[in-house]
């Protein structure tokens, strides 16, 4: 088990961590001074005020402080993604997906009862069932597009929203499902070129290529194999490598991708980051007791964890990443016989 970052709390802080139970996502916010923890199982969303700095033997990490919300609209909070740094799309498994706009004050340890400033179904054959994580896309013209991973129906939705119109849902989409059974992580590279999904039935992730083409019958043009029962997944910075936590052990999984994500890949290093003791008090099933939530942080320093037996965890990026670049040369002549062959990139519309 690689050392984790002993981060800086108050007594105040460290007893709302320890209270908030069940977790399953989590996601820093674009200035990187706030962390979001989807508090599944007592509906509630835990907001950290948090300072990350570089420090002479790597980084240092210091939560402030909290502000605990609750509303009528948040409910078994599964995923979340921030629009911007004071907007957030919440995903509850039992209901639909939220957006909310965070309390203008600075957290101060305070609980709030906020409301929803809109509300998203999905229409038709698109409409949304079991959402659990999800991810923000930026668009054109004050659009933002929403991907939800929907659990229990094995597909990702696609939700178009307008800030301009009071996040009014203007398209709905079925995006992703081939391939995928419980979908229940879901990440965007940083060049806006791949969507990775973990695919939980199938215990590894599966990885789209972005194109205006993409629909339900669009074929994985990746896969990550050997993944346990993935959830969180993230791009590093220079999507270079992916970071997969799975859930049914004590390891999130590298990969290396340094000529493109298409093609079967195996991990270049697992690093357990629970050790067994904590690992088997939430060890309630073969799928259970490991990390569930992760985020890289927008500084590409530090990675983030989350379970219900460690809310949260912090490890620097580099030593997560270990030797990895040692494997890459092995891992690309074990990956070259899979690739498929390119296809030109077009920009999702």
């Amino acid at each position: 088990m690689i050392a984790g970052i002993d981060f800086k709390a108050n007594a105040a802080v460290r007893a709302a961590l320890s209270a908030i139970g069940r977790t399953e996502d989590l996601r820093f916010s674009p200035d990187n001074r706030l962390l979001a923890i989807a508090g599944y199982a007592r509906k509630r969303l835990l907001v950290l005020r948090i300072d990350i700095e570089a420090g002479s033997g790597g980084p240092d990490v210091t939560i402030r402080d909290f502000m605990q919300l609750t509303s009528d609209n948040m409910g078994e909070i599964h995923g979340l993604d921030f629009i911007d740094d004071r907007t957030l799309a919440i995903a509850n498994r039992d209901g639909m997906v939220a957006i909310f706009n965070l309390p203008r004050e600075e957290p101060a340890g305070q609980s709030r009862e906020i409301s929803a400033i809109r509300r998203v179904r999905g229409r038709r054959l698109s409409k949304l069932n079991s959402p659990g994580s999800i991810a923000v896309r930026p668009e054109s013209r004050g659009r933002v597009s929403l991907l939800v991973c929907n659990n229990y129906t094995h597909l990702v939705t696609r939700h178009v929203i307008n800030r301009w119109l009071g996040y009014r849902t203007t398209g709905n989409q079925r995006l992703l499902e081939r391939g995928l059974d419980i979908p229940d992580g879901i990440a965007l590279s940083h060049d806006g070129r791949w969507i990775a999904v973990s695919s939980h039935g199938t215990q590894d992730v599966k990885l789209y290529r972005m194109s205006a083409s993409l629909g339900p019958d669009t074929e994985p043009a990746g896969v990550l194999r050997n993944a346990g029962y993935p959830h969180g997944v993230r791009f590093t910075r220079d999507d270079r490598h992916i970071i997969v936590a799975d859930a049914g052990s004590r390891v999130v999984n590298v990969y290396a991708g340094d000529d493109g994500w298409s093609g079967h890949r195996a991990p270049v290093r697992s690093v357990a980051v629970l050790d067994e003791e904590t690992f088997l008090r939430g060890r309630a099933s073969p799928e259970e007791g490991g990390p569930k939530g992760l985020d890289i942080d927008r500084s590409n320093s530090v990675v983030a964890v989350t379970c219900e037996e460690r809310t949260p965890a912090f490890f620097a990026l580099s030593s997560i990443l270990g030797g990895v670049e040692n494997c890459r040369q092995g891992e690309a002549i074990a990956s070259a016989w899979h690739r498929n062959s390119d296809h030109s990139d077009m920009e999702l519309e």
